[in-house]
């Protein structure tokens, strides 16, 4: 048995590998990560269980194996259970996750310092983003079109900053987060009713594997 998943493990590893252009190292690629682990628990099962039992497991040898989707899948249920009645949307498109904070329950007016009732719904994200750590993490603010477009453009950054700041302070690696601000340029509502505003003014959070 040992003989048989050493024999998976190196092939899976193998077809994983790449080659660092610019240091020469060879490197496993994160995205089949997941996949050669699963290769050798579905190896296991094929050399040491009769065959009704692998098909019996080959649903989780599946999941397993399934790499990078199999993971983002993992996380959006974690983060959704986390996150659920707090305000917060969560969205997914393809192998990216979306994290929608709206500006009235993460900040007051005009101001760019987090709300003291949203530390607990921050905790939850970072709860969850420090455990899945093959992610890197676009923080994103944005502005409705009131007032000056480059003060827009700074408040946007400041807040985008501070929730980055706050994440990191839970434990969540600097290198993984990178704050920015969109200012008034990306809006996804109408900036002339009160709603359309309201639905602008927000933080999102893009959550993507690390691939490389």
């Amino acid at each position: 048995m040992k003989k048989v998943s050493t024999i998976i493990l190196s092939m899976a590893l193998l077809s994983a590998c790449t080659t660092d252009p610019y240091t020469g190292e060879e490197k496993v690629r994160k995205s089949v990560k997941y996949g050669a682990a699963g290769a050798v628990v579905c190896g296991l099962i094929g050399a040491t269980k009769d065959s009704k039992h692998a098909r019996n497991a080959a649903a989780g040898c599946a999941a397993i194996g399934a790499g990078i989707g199999a993971y983002m899948d993992h996380q959006e249920s974690e983060l959704r259970r986390e996150l659920q009645g707090t305000g917060v949307q969560v969205k997914r498109v393809g192998d990216q996750i979306q994290l929608i904070m709206p500006s009235n329950i993460t900040f007051n007016t005009d101001e760019s310092s987090i709300k003291g009732s949203f530390y607990p719904t921050l905790n939850s994200v970072a709860k969850v983003l420090y455990k899945y750590k093959d992610t890197i993490l676009d923080v994103i603010g944005h502005t409705d079109s009131t007032g000056n477009e480059q003060y827009n453009q700074d408040l946007s950054y400041k807040r985008a900053y501070s929730v980055a700041n706050y994440l990191e302070a839970q434990g969540v690696p600097g290198r993984r987060l990178s704050p920015r601000g969109m200012g008034e340029n990306q809006p996804i509502a109408d900036n002339n009713t009160d709603y359309g505003r309201s639905q602008n003014r927000r933080v999102e959070l893009y959550i993507n594997a690390i691939t490389n």
